[in-house]
């Protein structure tokens, strides 16, 4: 008998069997819509991987009078793709063919172009599927030809009937009755990370490897849990989930939320990711922290060489504290504004001359430093004294604004009284 995947042999046979994607292959879903007129226009589906973009790809060509081609990206050419064309006009595809194209971020400009005749006249309809952004990876003329379709992820409730057919058919396949632990099946559901091939992968596994007593398979939850550990983990460094996590965890860290900011920071560290994770941690204590809490800055870099130190696990410890200190601690955004308003009039030719009285007076012959006018603050009451320092063109530019935190507030009085006095 030849072996069949599970995660094969539960595959759905028609949309009402597809788990979750509601919002797109729900009763009144659009591409539910599509599917069943029949007249299919090259599509692009979206979404992490074992969310059901290769099942309903198989339930398209169901609808369709066209033979099914699949092809993935990682390892086709274009001498496979000028193949497929040659069937095209014959015997074997007088109407055209439907491709499937999987993982289509990995085909090149030259691959993804040599479809586009065919996409053009209709002899190819072409449904790619990737698991990353297409709006970034796909490109524009093969994007402008077709309908792009989010996958969302598969929350535990999604999954946990797939996980119960699962069940029964190994059942069946191994002929016994199956006894679950309580809670084997809502933690399969749960730790596949809403990747249903993931979940019968590890059904697979755990009903193969279940004790027999009495013509009954035995699943514990203690096994269930070491075969799912970590299933959970989505992420790949070059890929949309690194930029997403370090996404999540900056702006955690931002709006003060320290629960979310350790949540994320533990998927980057259980992913190994410790440099991603200390870039976000440095970057949060200048760009979001600031001047309404100097020190953070100081006390985040301890935290960093601490953790580069010890390494991994125990790196997760003053890593964790930074971002707790950084969640908890008061916000200003205005060294970010500041010299993002400076940078954008520097990058529109806003610059000028330096002020004479400012330019190096090594510039000068010997003995004429004097005539540049320059007025040295310390030797002045407060270690301040009025002149001109920004450009000619520039002056009364102001790129930094005191923020509304005591820190710089209380800057700002010191300022505004010395300045008012000696100004």
């Amino acid at each position: 008998m030849t072996y069949r995947p599970l995660a094969d042999e539960i595959r759905p046979q028609n949309l009402d069997e597809v788990v979750g994607q509601q919002h797109i292959l729900g009763e009144n879903g659009l591409l539910r819509r599509i599917i069943e007129g029949g007249n299919i226009p090259n599509l692009v589906f979206y979404g992490p991987s074992g969310t059901g973009k290769t099942t309903v790809a198989n339930l398209i060509a169901k609808r369709t009078n066209r033979p099914l081609h699949r092809l993935n990206a990682t390892t086709a050419s274009i001498s496979d793709i000028k193949e497929i064309m040659g069937e095209i006009g014959t015997m074997l595809a007088p109407d055209g063919v439907l491709l499937y194209l999987d993982e289509i971020q990995y085909f090149n400009k030259k691959q993804q172009q040599s479809l586009l005749e065919f996409m053009e006249n209709g002899k190819i309809t072409l449904i790619a599927s990737t698991t990353e952004n297409p709006y970034f990876y796909v490109y524009n003329a093969v994007l402008s030809r077709s309908t792009v379709f989010e996958f969302k992820p598969l929350s535990a409730a999604d999954v946990l009937p797939a996980v119960e057919r699962g069940i029964r058919l190994m059942g069946e396949r191994l002929e016994a009755q199956v006894c679950c632990e309580e809670g084997v099946r809502e933690h399969i559901a749960s730790a596949c990370g809403g990747d249903v091939r993931k979940a019968m992968n590890a059904i697979e596994l755990l009903l193969n490897s279940a004790k027999r007593e009495q013509g009954k398979l035995l699943v514990t939850l203690e096994d269930a849990q070491t075969v799912a550990q970590r299933s959970a983990m989505r992420y790949d460094r070059e890929g949309d989930d690194h930029f997403d996590i370090a996404s999540a965890l900056m702006k955690s860290l931002r709006g003060s939320d320290p629960d979310a900011a350790l949540h994320y920071l533990a998927r980057l560290l259980e992913a190994g990711d410790l440099i991603t994770a200390i870039r976000r941690l440095l970057c949060s204590a200048s760009e979001d922290v600031g001047m309404a809490y100097p020190q953070a800055a100081l006390i985040v870099k301890a935290c960093v060489d601490n953790a580069l130190q010890l390494g991994l696990p125990e790196a997760r410890l003053p890593l964790a504290q930074a971002a707790v200190l950084l969640a908890t601690a008061p916000k200003s955004n205005s060294v970010y504004q500041g010299i993002a308003a400076a940078q954008a009039d520097v990058r529109a030719g806003k610059t000028g001359d330096y002020p004479r009285h400012l330019q190096n007076v090594h510039a000068d012959s010997a003995g004429m430093e004097r005539e540049q006018g320059y007025l040295y603050p310390h030797s002045f009451p407060n270690h301040w004294v009025k002149q001109q320092y920004l450009p000619d063109s520039l002056v009364g530019k102001q790129y930094y604004r005191y923020g509304d935190n005591k820190t710089e507030q209380a800057a700002r009085r010191y300022w505004e009284e010395i300045k008012g006095k000696n100004g």
